[in-house]
């Protein structure tokens, strides 16, 4: 099969097209030929090697943490999957033509959604959703920021945290306040502005998904015993403060994504898609994700 193989710690250049054998599904798994494969902050995160101490790649690496397709093998014990379904999952290794995982990292895709697109959900819906209910778990009436709002995490976590009854503010720059306020929020504010989070009220609890030092601003805005949730680490100085601090990273639930993809599917829930590229302009794809290109970024197998 194609492959793109990261060779080494480095810039795009490390990413090579390559051709490997083909995997083989294993018992509960299932075989997948990839028709969209997105592009996450860990892709390049892991290739730059900024996450090597926390997860260490073996070179040659395959990156992708999600990744759509059809059916193409089932493994032995296999129930839930068939040969030609439509599927969409978290997985690892999906910059590849095809892609092995178990059956509960896969779920069904939305019947009236371009299998491509879907490509773009696994990873962010289950990373927004699951910051919310189970990070930061905010009751009916708490008044919860949303950093990076307009991002694909903090899109989802905005619609979750308004399904359980929270007050949702949206935290953006200012120059995405107009695109924040399309989210339904009770409330925007420029976090690259210090005069608006000086005069922001108190908060219960902050869904991070940007770190550094727009939530270091932010610490002081947050009632004591109030609760920080973050895809992005433990923000330094939080506990100290005597807040509840829980740092995440997503796992898989495939009855939660097929829920949260049939709310994309029925444009409850929108996750803007910037561009797709072919599976061997991976390195353009990487680079322009990175540079932030204002929406999802696919691979299209």
């Amino acid at each position: 099969m194609k492959a793109i193989v990261l060779t080494g710690y480095g810039d795009v250049d490390k990413l090579e097209v390559r051709n490997l054998p083909d995997p083989k599904a294993g018992p509960n798994q299932i075989k997948v030929r990839m028709t969209g494969a997105s592009i996450n902050p860990i892709d390049w995160k892991l290739r730059s090697g900024a996450f090597k101490a926390m997860m260490p790649l073996e070179f040659p690496a395959v990156l992708g943490r999600d990744a759509s397709g059809e059916v193409v093998e089932v493994g032995p014990g296999v129930t839930a999957f068939k040969i030609g379904d439509r599927v969409m999952g978290l997985a690892w290794g999906c910059y590849a033509e095809f892609v092995v995982a178990e059956t509960d990292a896969w779920a069904a895709a939305p019947a009236k959604m371009d299998l491509a697109d879907a490509g773009a959900l696994p990873l962010v819906l289950l990373t927004g959703a699951q910051l919310v209910e189970e990070a930061v778990n905010p009751r009916a009436g708490e008044k919860l920021l949303v950093t990076g709002a307009t991002g694909s995490v903090g899109r989802c976590a905005v619609f979750v945290a308004k399904s359980r009854g929270a007050q949702v503010y949206a935290g953006v720059r200012r120059s995405q306040k107009t695109e924040a306020a399309k989210l339904g929020v009770d409330s925007v504010v420029a976090l690259d502005d210090d005069r608006e989070i000086a005069g922001f009220a108190q908060l219960d609890c902050i869904a991070d998904t940007v770190g550094g030092e727009t939530i270091k601003k932010l610490l002081g805005k947050v009632r004591p015993g109030g609760t920080i949730g973050s895809v992005v680490g433990e923000p330094a100085g939080a506990k100290d403060r005597g807040l509840v601090v829980r740092a995440m990273l997503a796992h898989s639930d495939s009855k939660r994504l097929a829920e949260l993809a049939r709310a994309v599917a029925q444009r409850e829930l929108v996750i803007p898609i910037a561009k797709r590229f072919p599976l061997d302009q991976a390195r353009e794809a990487q680079k322009l994700a990175e540079a932030g290109a204002g929406g999802k970024v696919l691979l299209i197998g």
